[in-house]
């Protein structure tokens, strides 16, 4: 395989048409030279010049790199130009993948903190729940993951690939109608709700409302299931159930004929961002991951604490 600086110290041969110029123009000894274009050789398998004389003169081996050298020497100086220039953070690109609220709050804030500063970086968003957004980096499909648990789960030990970045902890509320007997609280027990028909979001979401009903002591009744919070809220608001919501969703979206109260005992989803192990020290990633730190303390209700 042929090597850069090989290449460069080739160039300059060809340029001054010895070995002793092309030493004086580098700043190298002769032998150094040399011993450089022996190694040129070897790599290529075929000698490069011939001796004629004093002077040297290019094999037809050599006249075909003499050709092409300029042109490799330019597109490793542009090589070298653009990594330097993601280095920088002047460029690159960054994929994220996030769930719907994130994508709504955490996400436009930290891209327009990156994008003011550093205009060069493109940053690309889509959508998907977890766990089907941990498995699309895993795929090599996004560089930076949104994904949230639930408290009263054991937390996840994601793949050893992948590296956990805590953000924030979501308080969830239970939505109900501005008309419900409950709806004047400043909180409440889900076991005040046994009789109520319930309004259930995704999968993750819908467990973990059973699992809290069956901790306070009754199954719940689910009447409808959507994994879109806008119809979730529009339902509650029609007085077709209740429902259990994130903070982060009501603290950009909310129905006005929709409350939201806190549970007792409170309970929370712990919301992080993930990466594959090593590429946080990826400049562009690194960056996304600190703004992403700094919108969820921005934006973290009073008094919840970030997540462990």
């Amino acid at each position: 395989m042929l090597d850069s600086r090989q290449i460069k110290v080739f160039a300059e041969v060809v340029r001054t048409g010895s070995y002793s110029a092309a030493a004086r123009s580098l700043g190298y000894t002769p032998p150094a030279i040399s011993q450089q274009m022996k190694a040129m050789e070897r790599a290529v398998g075929t000698p490069l010049f011939a001796r004629v004389g004093r002077g040297l003169k290019l094999t037809d081996a050599g006249q075909v790199l003499a050709r092409h050298t300029s042109d490799i020497l330019e597109k490793l100086m542009s090589v070298q130009e653009q990594i330097a220039a993601v280095a920088r953070l002047k460029a690159g690109r960054v994929r994220i993948c996030a769930f719907p609220s994130a994508s709504a709050t955490l996400v436009p804030a930290a891209v327009s903190r990156i994008t003011d500063s550093h205009p060069g970086i493109r940053i690309e968003l889509t959508e998907l729940e977890p766990p089907l957004s941990l498995e699309a980096l895993c795929r090599g499909d996004s560089d930076v993951t949104l994904g949230f648990s639930y408290a009263d789960v054991v937390a996840e030990q994601p793949d050893e690939e992948l590296l956990r970045v805590p953000l924030t902890d979501d308080p969830m509320l239970v939505l109900m109608p501005t008309w419900h007997p409950l709806a004047r609280r400043r909180s409440v027990d889900l076991s005040q709700l046994a009789q109520d028909r319930w309004i259930a979001g995704c999968v993750r979401c819908r467990g973990h409302l059973v699992r809290r009903c069956a901790e306070a002591g009754f199954e719940p009744d689910i009447a409808f299931a959507s994994d879109d919070n806008l119809a979730v809220q529009s339902l509650v608001a029609a007085g077709f159930g209740v429902s259990l919501m994130p903070a982060m969703v009501l603290s950009f979206m909310r129905h006005p004929k929709v409350a939201g109260l806190p549970l007792v005992p409170a309970a929370h989803r712990h919301v992080s961002a993930y990466t594959l192990a090593g590429h946080e020290q990826i400049p562009a990633v690194r960056l996304i991951l600190d703004a992403l730190r700094q919108a969820a303390s921005e934006q973290r209700p009073r008094g919840v604490k970030a997540a462990p």
